[in-house]
C-alpha cells in the first residue's frame, strides 16, 4: 500500500472565494480623482476606476485550467455563467479593488511621458495556498484616465494572440504573463487593422492577465522625469516591489545596499528572459520600457513573432 502523500493538493475556491489582498493600493498613492475622465496625474502610482460594462452579451471563448489552478480557483468555476460577465468587467468581482497604473516610457526610442494603463484595469491580488501571489488584470475593460485617445477597448484578434503567446510562451519555459480567460464582449469596436484608412468593425473582447505584479521599468521613470518633488515615488515603489516580490534581497540586506542588489537581480532577471526569447526565436513588436516587467517576464503580447 504506497504511503499518503505529503504534498497538500491546492486548494479549489469558487470565484466569490478567491483570497485578494490588495497590497498595492493598501500601501502605495492613489490619485485623489477617482473615475476614467482623461488627466495627467501627478503624485501617484495608480488611479482608482471600475470597467466600463459592454452593451453586447459576454461569452466565454477559452480558458487556462492551469491559470485557474494557479489561483486555487476550481476550474469548474469557468464554466459557470457569471464568470464571462465578470472577466468581461460587466459585474464587480467580490474581493476586488479595481485600478489603473500610471507611469511612463521610453516608446520607439523617444520619451512619451506620462502613458499608464490606457486599456488595462487590475482588479486585485489573489494569494493562493502556497503563498503565491498574483493579480488579476482586464485588459479591454473601458478607458481610464490614461487612454489619452484611444477607446479603452480591445478586439479579439490581438486578444487571442495574447491569450496564445502567453500561455504558449509558459509551457516553453519562457518567464511570461500568463492569461486565465479571453471574452467576446458581444461589441463591436471600430479598428484600422493596417493604419491604411480602411477602419472596419471587429468583435470586442477582454483577456484577464495574471502575473505577480504589473510594475514596469515605466513605473519608476515617469516620477524620476517630473522632478526632484516625484523622487520620493521612487523609493517608495523600489521598497514596494522588494518586499512583496523580491523577499530574499529584504532579508539579506538593509540600507542603501538592497537597492543595489535589488538592481543586479532586474538585471540579471531581464538578461536572461531576452536569452529565453531568443532560444525559441521569439521578437516583441512594441519592446518600450512601458513594457518591461521589473520582475523580468514577458508583457504585452498583442503584437510578436515566434
Amino acid at each position: 500500500m504506497a504511503a499518503p502523500s505529503s504534498v497538500q493538493a491546492p486548494a479549489k475556491r469558487s470565484l466569490e472565494e478567491l483570497a485578494f489582498d490588495n497590497t498595492f493600493v493598501r500601501e502605495l498613492p492613489a490619485d485623489p480623482e477617482a473615475g476614467n475622465s482623461l488627466r495627467q496625474v501627478f503624485g501617484a502610482l495608480y488611479s482608482r476606476v471600475s470597467p466600463t460594462p459592454a452593451a453586447g452579451e459576454a461569452r466565454l471563448v477559452a480558458y487556462s485550467k492551469e491559470v485557474a489552478e494557479l489561483l486555487d480557483l476550481d476550474p469548474s468555476e469557468c464554466e459557470r455563467p457569471e464568470f464571462a460577465l465578470l472577466m468581461a468587467g460587466a459585474a464587480p468581482l467580490p474581493g476586488s479593488e479595481p485600478y489603473a497604473q500610471c507611469y511612463g516610457g521610453h516608446q520607439f526610442g523617444q520619451w512619451a511621458g506620462q502613458l499608464g494603463d490606457g486599456r488595462a484595469i487590475t482588479l486585485g491580488e489573489v494569494v493562493n495556498s502556497r503563498g503565491q501571489r498574483w493579480e488579476l488584470q482586464l485588459k479591454g475593460a473601458g478607458r481610464t484616465p490614461y487612454s489619452r485617445r484611444a477607446d479603452g477597448r480591445a478586439v479579439l484578434r490581438s486578444s487571442l494572440r495574447e491569450f496564445v503567446c502567453s500561455e504558449a510562451m509558459a509551457a516553453l519555459g519562457v518567464p511570461t504573463t500568463r492569461a486565465l480567460s479571453l471574452v467576446n464582449t458581444g461589441d463591436k469596436v471600430m479598428r484600422d487593422m493596417f493604419y491604411n484608412g480602411d477602419v472596419k468593425f471587429e468583435p470586442g473582447a477582454v483577456v484577464c492577465r495574471v502575473s505577480p505584479s504589473f510594475v514596469r521599468f515605466g513605473t519608476f521613470q515617469l516620477p524620476v522625469s517630473r522632478g526632484p518633488e516625484e523622487h520620493g515615488l521612487v523609493r517608495q515603489t523600489a521598497d514596494y516591489v522588494i518586499r512583496h516580490h523580491f523577499p530574499d534581497i529584504e532579508k539579506e540586506h538593509d540600507g542603501e545596499g538592497k537597492y543595489l542588489a535589488w538592481l543586479r537581480e532586474v538585471t540579471l532577471r531581464t538578461a536572461r528572459l531576452a536569452a529565453a526569447w531568443q532560444g525559441v526565436g521569439f521578437v516583441h513588436g512594441v519592446l518600450n520600457t512601458d513594457n518591461m516587467s521589473i520582475l523580468g517576464v514577458t508583457i504585452g503580447l498583442t503584437d510578436w513573432i515566434l
